[in-house]
């Protein structure tokens, strides 16, 4: 059953209920009416027979009326044993009935109505007690019929349930119309759903024109929740896209140095066997292979673990420990090559030590494998605002002005004019680890000047380092 017809089913039954209660209510209250009106009337006729002249006889002994036939219309005089002492002409022989429990009633001086079958009608008949010096000496009783009566509140009840049958199927109808005008926004969301699903269209929308009311939040919901599962299917495409081109390129890479292991495996193999100097040649290629191909297969496990969104630990370090640290480590790589370290003031910095100095051993590898050997590489570092920068910056023959966009990109090797071997990951793994610990990091360059790669980390608390020392904390990065 649509929720359509529960709603003109649930208000037809309200309308219905409604109108049956009202309809209960009138007919009762016209009965009430005019049987009371009827009753009015009657205890006047009693009362005024109980009063007049005829009542009393004029002589002692003498009957109050001798030919037993009393005036009006209707009326019956009783003894106080029950008997009929008159009545009126029109009643001829016909008694007025009255109960037991009436004539009980009345004997006891209580006022007593009921109603009847009278000559094959319905009456209603009105009983009261006459007392002389506090003692009931008779009972009166008039009647009237109700026929027209009975008759008005049939008509009435056949109005009644004709007018609730027709109320309630109009209710129904208009129900219906209500329900489905205001269920169509709810219609336009299904199909839009099911359309979505069909075409896989994240772009269609729900159109609406209506009311804000629950409908309208509903459809203005529906279309917030789609402008998000639209980013997030373009998002998701673009990393599978990503994911697509990580593989290809690093199947490419991979590639490379397996076929020229393996050939030289086949050299090395081959009938007659090569010279000393020549076999040198190709184990010293094969080494120089072999290393390569670890090199990739750890920096490529660096990507996947920043891809799977490892969280990095940060803690407040000092800069000046690191840089010196990190210096050291690279001039004994790089002999002979000058390095320069120049932290300005004792900057702290909320970071993981272990990632910011693999960070900084990337620059700093960048810088000296992509320059000539003449080139110098300078590290800084200098708070700005709340935060720290830190750069790697050389003098060598600097990058392209249109290649600089892309050179933090995964396998990216465009610049020629720089020398080197490099895998084309160090820069792409240092800008996942700088952004996992809530920096940034930005190149900038000049052709025949210099090339100077800076990264931004928040600043961390002098007193938290010194209270800390030089441990790296477990507290995440905020």
């Amino acid at each position: 059953m649509s929720i359509r017809l529960r709603l003109t089913l649930l208000y037809s039954v309200i309308v219905a209920l409604t109108v049956i209660a009202f309809g209960a209510a009138l007919y009762v209250t016209q009965s009430e009416l005019t049987l009371s009106a009827i009753r009015t009337s009657l205890a006047r006729q009693a009362d005024g027979f109980a009063n007049g002249p005829r009542r009393f006889p004029d002589r002692p002994g003498e009957p109050a009326f001798p030919s037993g036939i009393l005036p009006g219309r209707w009326t019956q005089l009783r003894n106080t044993d029950g008997s009929v002492s008159a009545r009126t002409a029109d009643l001829s022989s016909t008694t007025l009935p009255l109960s037991d429990a009436g004539l009980r009633a009345v004997q006891a001086g209580t006022v007593w109505s009921e109603t009847a079958q009278v000559e094959d009608q319905p009456v209603l008949i009105y009983s009261l007690p006459i007392s002389t010096q506090g003692k009931v000496t008779s009972i009166v009783s008039v009647a009237a019929p109700i026929a027209e009566r009975e008759q008005a509140l049939n008509n009435l009840r056949l109005i009644l349930l004709a007018g609730s049958g027709l109320v309630t199927i109009a209710a129904f109808g208009i129900g219906w119309v209500l329900s489905g005008t205001a269920l169509s926004p709810i219609h336009r969301i299904t199909q839009t759903a099911q359309a979505i699903g069909a075409e896989r269209n994240f772009n269609r929308r729900v159109q609406h024109a209506g009311p804000g009311d629950e409908v309208g939040q509903l459809a203005v919901t529906f279309n917030t929740m789609l402008t998000e599962l639209e980013s997030a299917y373009h998002q998701l495409e673009q990393t599978l896209d990503s994911q697509r081109r990580f593989v290809a390129d690093a199947s490419h890479e991979l590639r490379t140095p397996l076929t020229t292991v393996r050939g030289n495996i086949e050299l090395l193999r081959r009938d007659p066997p090569m010279d000393v100097k020549e076999r040198d040649e190709v184990l010293a290629d094969t080494k120089y292979e072999v290393e390569r191909l670890m090199r990739l297969v750890n920096q490529l496990l660096v990507l996947a673990r920043a891809d799977a969104g490892r969280q990095l630990r940060a803690a407040p370090l000092r800069l000046r420990p690191l840089l010196e640290d990190g210096c050291r480590q690279a001039k004994l790589l790089a002999s002979g090559r000058k390095i320069t370290c120049e932290p300005t003031g004792d900057a702290c910095v909320l970071a993981d030590h272990d990632a910011l100095k693999q960070v900084l051993l990337i620059l700093i590898d960048n810088a000296y494998v992509h320059t000539p050997a003449q080139a110098a590489i300078q590290l800084t570092a200098r708070p700005e605002g709340e935060r720290v920068a830190i750069s790697v910056r050389d003098t060598g023959p600097g990058i392209a002005t249109e290649m600089l966009p892309h050179i933090f990109e995964r396998f990216y090797r465009g610049d020629v004019s720089r020398g080197g071997g490099g895998t084309g990951l160090g820069l792409a793994i240092a800008k996942e680890l700088v952004e996992a610990q809530n920096g940034t990091i930005g190149g900038e360059s000049h052709v025949g000047q210099a090339s100077e790669f800076t990264l931004t980390l928040p600043k961390a608390n002098a007193e938290r380092v010194a209270q800390r020392g030089e441990i790296p904390s477990t507290v995440h990065a905020s």
